[in-house]
C-alpha cells in the first residue's frame, strides 16, 4: 500500500509547524556546475552556518546509516532534503541513489532538493514517480545581463560556459525546470540571493515571473559576504532593507519569512538546530565502509606494498589484505583487467574483487568510482601507509586524514577504461 504523504509536514515550506517539524539535510553532493561570485564552499568546517558548508560528505549508503541514527535521535525529523554542498544535479548518480534509498528505508519522510536548476530537467519525471514533494530552485535573475555578473561560469556535461551565455543558459534551463516540476504536481520555492548593486532592484521582476510559472513560494535571502570571492565587499542587505523587498515580492507569491540559511548538513527543528550536537554522528557515518561476511578483503593498489600509490587505473595487480583477528595479512596479489575496454574494463574488475568491502587507490575516476559502488566495492582514494588505511576501513579510524592528492587527479580523469599515466 502506498503511503501517503502530507506535505504540510515541511518546516520550510510551512512556518506553521517549524517549532514541531524538523529537516535533516544529507551532504552526498560536493561537486558544482556554476561558479556563483559569491560561493565559497567548505567540506570540513564546523565553524559557520550557511549553505555550501559542511563537516563532510556522505555516499548514499552512508548518508541511509546517517539517517537512521538522526531518526533515533530526533524522531521529529519529517523531511530528508539533499542541499549540497556543491549542486544535486551536478552529482546525479549520488543524489538519485540516495533519493531512492531513503524512499525504500523511510517511506514516510518527506523528500526535497535545493539545487540551481541548470541540471535537474532529466531527472524530474523520476524525482516525482520517488516521492520527492519539494524542490527549491535559486533564482538571482530573469534578466541574464544581470546574471552575468552573479555567475562566473555553468557548466553543461563537458562544455563550460561564461558570461552572457553560460547566464542565458542557466535562465532557460531554470524556467524549464519550473515548468516541468509544476506541471508534475511538485511544491517549487524560489530562492533570491538580494545583492545589493547587483540585483536588488530586480526582485519584483523575479518575482512576478515565478508567479507567472506557478512557484509556490518566494525566499528572498541577503548574501552572505565570503573571504576569496569576487562579492566579499559587497555588505549584507539590512533587516530593514529585506523586509521592504519581501514586502514588495509578496505582491506577487507568499514569503518565506523564516529562513535560517541552512548548512548543508543541517539537522534539527529551524528554531533548535542540533548541528553541532550529531556532528559526531555524520563524521562518524562518513567513516563507514561496507562490511559484510561476504566481503572479507580489501584490495590495495601499490607500488611497492608498504603505501597506496597507484591510480586505479596504473594498477597491473592488487593486492588483497584480511583482518584476521590478530592483525592484518597479505593474502594474495591479484592481476587487473588489462587496460583498453572501456568500461567493461571495470565490470571485470569489480568481478575479480567481488569478495571485497573496499579497494584503496591513489586516485579513480568518476565511470569505475560508480561501477565498483555499484557492486558493492567502496572505493576509497588514499594517499600514505596501507596499515594506516586497512585500520581505518576495519577499525572506523578517521580515512580523511589519508585523503591527500587524489581528489584533484579523480577530477581530471573520466575513468575512460584506457589505462592512466597521471
Amino acid at each position: 500500500m502506498e503511503t501517503r504523504l502530507d506535505t504540510k509536514r515541511h518546516p520550510c515550506f510551512n512556518v506553521a509547524v517549524k517549532g514541531e517539524c524538523g529537516r535533516v539535510h544529507l551532504p552526498v553532493a560536493p561537486k558544482c556546475n556554476i561558479l556563483c561570485n559569491y560561493c565559497n564552499r567548505k567540506y570540513d568546517c564546523v565553524n559557520e552556518s550557511r549553505p555550501g558548508v559542511t563537516s563532510a560528505v556522505l555516499t548514499p549508503a552512508q548518508a541511509v546509516a546517517y539517517l537512521e541514527q538522526v531518526l533515533a535521535k530526533e524522531p521529529r525529523i519529517t523531511v530528508a532534503g539533499i542541499a549540497g554542498p556543491g549542486d544535486p544535479f551536478a552529482n546525479p548518480r549520488e543524489t538519485m541513489e540516495t533519493i531512492r534509498l531513503v524512499r525504500k528505508n523511510f517511506p514516510r519522510l518527506l523528500l526535497c532538493l535545493a539545487t540551481n536548476g541548470l541540471g535537474i530537467l532529466p531527472y524530474v519525471r523520476e524525482l516525482a514517480d520517488l516521492g520527492v514533494t519539494h524542490v527549491t530552485i535559486t533564482v538571482n535573475a530573469v534578466d541574464p545581463e544581470i546574471g552575468r555578473q552573479i555567475y562566473s561560469w555553468a557548466r553543461d556535461g563537458k562544455v563550460v560556459r561564461r558570461g552572457l551565455t553560460a547566464a542565458e543558459l542557466l535562465l532557460l534551463r531554470q524556467l524549464e525546470a519550473i515548468t516541468a516540476l509544476k506541471s508534475l504536481g511538485i511544491i517549487v520555492k524560489v530562492n533570491t540571493i538580494i545583492i545589493p548593486g547587483i540585483n536588488d532592484r530586480h526582485v519584483n521582476a523575479v518575482a512576478r515571473k515565478m508567479a507567472a510559472l506557478g512557484v509556490d513560494m518566494f525566499n528572498c535571502m541577503p548574501v552572505y559576504p565570503n573571504a576569496d570571492t569576487p562579492f566579499a565587499d559587497v555588505p549584507e542587505p539590512t533587516a530593514a532593507q529585506m523586509g521592504s523587498l519581501r514586502d514588495d515580492a509578496e505582491a506577487f507569491l507568499p514569503q518565506m519569512r523564516h529562513c535560517t540559511r541552512c548548512r548543508a548538513d543541517a539537522v534539527g527543528l529551524l528554531d533548535a538546530d542540533r548541528t553541532d550536537e550529531l556532528h559526531g554522528c555524520l563524521t562518524s557515518c562518513a567513516r563507514l565502509v561496507p562490511g559484510d561476511a561476504d566481503k572479507p578483503y580489501v584490495a590495495v593498489a601499490t607500488k611497492e606494498g608498504m603505501l597506496v600509490n597507484l591510480h586505479l587505473g596504473e594498477a597491473p595487480s592488487f593486492q588483497i589484505w584480511e583482518n584476521n583477528g590478530h592483525g592484518f595479512k597479505l593474502v594474495e596479489e591479484r592481476l587487473a583487467p588489462p587496460a583498453g575496454g572501456g568500461s567493461q574494463r571495470w565490470w571485470d574488475l569489480a568481478e575479480i574483487l567481488k569478495d571485497c568491502r573496499a579497494v584503496l587507490v591513489n586516485a579513480l575516476g568518476e565511470t569505475p568510482r560508480a561501477i565498483l559502488e555499484e557492486c558493492g566495492i567502496q572505493p576509497l582514494e588514499i594517499s600514505g601507509f596501507i596499515e594506516m588505511a586497512l585500520q581505518a576501513v576495519y577499525l572506523g579510524g578517521p580515512v580523511e586524514i589519508l585523503k591527500g592528492r587524489s581528489q584533484g587527479l579523480a577530477k581530471s580523469c573520466p575513468g575512460s577504461g584506457r589505462g592512466c599515466d597521471s
